[in-house]
């Protein structure tokens, strides 16, 4: 069957380490745990929108190493389609993931094999595209355009945060990103709902129809024809932050490729994500769809 949802992007092993607090520059400090989670900013939000109840197929590149092996199999033990999961001669990719007492979250990524991704025509066939930052951009910018000429709706979240091409901008229909990211790519200031607004409104005169910031504890703010709205997300205690960004995306996608609507889509979104945090890792803290609230 035709996947409702592809997704277009990384795959990494997580090296996930627990800290009371990060070091400083020159210092040592000892940590109170270590280990491994399939991660990847691509292969979190696949996972987030099979365990929503979406139909996935994942377009990525891993390495001929038992990383990439484990990657491979936690995506199809999830539902997810991965026929078009290349090997390429690289190591896999791999995120060192530093998690303090606060739940925030540190990463240096190393992107291995995600670097050899393409943009196979053949395996770009659905009725949503789900792109991000961490593959190379002239392929993210094939992949839309491929995806566009079938009338699928491309979703772009600018993370890691980077500055998107030009042609890149009038492809996309639905603009997610953090308020780190949306000042970047704003120019203006974003700490709160008021700002997040103007930051959204301003890009979404470069061709998205709608533009959303997710503010963590502050909530989500999405501005499209119908304007601007605040959404609010519940106070809960905060275990770890790694995936709650592709949490939502996942969700809210799976949402919207179910026929929901754009705001009760996000609601989803938001309740995802409020699970997801209070769980350590990056697709082990992922909630599936029975866990939400009934809407």
């Amino acid at each position: 069957m035709t996947p409702e949802i592809v997704v277009f992007g990384s795959m990494n092993m997580d090296l996930m380490v627990r800290v009371a607090r990060a070091p400083r520059g020159g210092e040592t400090l000892q940590g109170l745990s270590f280990f491994t989670n399939p991660g990847g900013k691509g292969a979190n939000q696949a996972v987030a929108c099979a365990r929503q109840g979406a139909r996935v197929a994942m377009v990525g590149c891993v390495g001929e190493d038992d990383f990439g092996k484990t990657l491979r199999n936690a995506l199809a033990a999830d539902g997810i389609d991965v026929a078009h999961v290349r090997t390429a001669g690289e190591s896999t990719g791999v995120a060192v993931v530093m998690v303090d007492d606060e739940g925030e979250n540190r990463i240096t990524i190393v992107p291995g094999a995600n670097d050899f991704v393409k943009a196979d025509p053949e395996a770009l066939a659905g009725h949503y595209l789900l792109l991000q930052c961490e593959v190379p951009m002239a392929e993210v910018v094939s992949a839309a355009k491929i995806m566009r000429a079938n009338d699928a709706t491309v979703v772009m979240n600018p993370a890691p945060v980077c500055q998107l091409p030009d042609e890149l901008w009038p492809l996309v229909d639905i603009l997610v990103m953090n308020e780190i990211e949306a000042s970047e790519l704003s120019g203006l200031p974003v700490s709160d709902p008021a700002t997040a607004a103007a930051a959204a409104t301003s890009l979404r005169r470069r061709g998205p129809f709608t533009a959303i910031v997710t503010l963590g504890s502050q909530g989500v703010l999405v501005a499209d024809d119908a304007g601007c709205r605040h959404f609010p997300a519940p106070e809960v205690p905060v275990v770890d932050t790694t995936a709650a960004g592709d949490t939502f995306i996942g969700a809210m996608c799976a949402a919207r490729a179910a026929g929901q609507s754009m705001d009760a889509a996000v609601t989803r979104g938001i309740q995802a994500a409020t699970i997801c945090v209070t769980r350590a890792g990056a697709q082990a803290s992922i909630p599936h769809l029975h866990e939400l609230a009934a809407p």
